[in-house]
């Protein structure tokens, strides 16, 4: 299962995000800094409105989500890449995820400390990138010096990955995360191996408080965030409140409901996050439903249907015969498999056909 972490300054929501997310108090959440040491890690459900519908259809009881997990990083503080705060630590609990999440600030408050004495969210940005930069700056130079012997013998691999570290080398030295540079597929590939922390997919969480998150969209803070980011990171940004969300956990939906409309919202920001993730980490979903069950199957975007039956069992990949297709706003349309064959819309696809997010497919296979 792919791994999102959830990263930021000490003191900005991080612990109590990952406390609402997985829907458990694993984490601790207290107003110091480093509050939190070794990493928490849980699973977490990913919302989709088209499971309760296909239920419907199927006309069954058992319904299974996808699912991601989620790993809440110590705080990273100024000087991370040299060590300072437990830095070292932590950042290799960073390299181990696939895709990041980071908390950023965007509330005064003077009665949770803010470790720079005041808030400014494009500020704690800022030091974060910095430290992964020059973290992975020091990773590259590392490589390339142990590559030189080899490189010098005429031994072409060696030759290959030093030329592209060569082009990602100055760009992490100018202070640019490695992800907003450009590389061919091949190149990306071979940098994979090295972990960077700044070429890895990052979404940032804008944290506002419980009365601002109605109206967080005209909140300066949040602004400058989503202009920043975009324009610099080439990233996006989402709004929660981290201690709404805390407060969810121990409601019932209906109460949970309830909570939100008396706060001027309809849905909770978690949701939108969980989803934003796992799209983020290149995931997409595709569904079996029947009268035992109706599930969300995860599989990686561009993967073919043979892919895509090998992560139900090993058996469906290799014995792949041809997978049975209707996309789901097809099948809700027609209302039933049955009606959707009579117009055409239930497919046979074969061995090079791409899953889409969204299909709803019965493989054939034989071993």
């Amino acid at each position: 299962m792919l791994k999102a972490g959830i990263v930021g300054l000490p003191n900005v929501g991080k612990s109590t995000l990952f406390n609402a997310v997985t829907r458990t108090r694993k984490a601790q959440a207290a107003n110091y800094p480093f509050c939190t040491i070794d990493p928490n890690v849980g699973v977490v459900t990913v919302p989709d409105d088209r499971l309760g519908v296909l239920q419907r259809i199927a006309k069954t009881s058992v319904v299974i989500p996808a699912a991601v997990e989620f790993v809440d990083i110590a705080g990273l503080v100024s000087g991370a890449s040299q060590g300072e705060g437990l830095g070292n630590k932590f950042l290799s609990h960073i390299r181990e995820v696939d895709a990041i999440v980071q908390v950023v600030r965007c509330f005064e408050d003077a009665d949770i400390h803010h470790v720079a004495g005041s808030v400014d969210p494009v500020r704690d940005i800022e030091v974060i990138t910095t430290e992964l930069v020059l973290a992975d700056a020091d990773v590259v130079r590392k490589r390339r010096e142990r590559l030189a012997k080899d490189a010098k013998r005429g031994d072409k691999a060696a030759i290959a990955e030093d030329a592209v570290l060569a082009k990602i080398e100055p760009h992490l030295d100018a202070g640019r995360p490695a992800i907003t540079m450009e590389m061919s597929p091949e190149d990306r590939e071979l940098v994979r191996s090295l972990f960077l922390m700044t070429s890895k997919p990052t979404i940032f969480a804008c944290n506002v408080k419980e009365n601002e998150l109605a109206t967080a969209e005209s909140s300066p803070y949040v602004q400058r965030v989503r202009e920043y980011v975009k324009s610099h990171l080439a990233c996006e940004a989402v709004v929660i409140s981290a201690q709404i969300e805390s407060d969810l956990v121990d409601l019932s939906p209906e109460e949970a409901a309830q909570f939100l409309a008396e706060l001027g919202v309809k849905e909770s920001g978690i949701g939108a996050l969980i989803r934003a993730t796992y799209h983020l980490l290149g995931l997409r979903t595709y569904f079996t439903a029947g009268e035992k069950e109706v599930r969300a199957w995860t599989i990686h975007e561009g993967d073919t249907a043979p892919k895509a039956a090998g992560v139900i069992h090993s058996d469906f990949e290799r014995g792949f015969i041809k997978a049975e297709t209707v996309a789901f706003e097809d099948l809700v349309k027609c209302g039933s498999v049955a009606v959707a064959r009579e117009k055409g819309l239930y497919r046979m696809e074969g061995k090079e056909y791409v899953v889409k997010d969204g299909d709803v497919l019965l493989f054939k296979f034989n071993v």
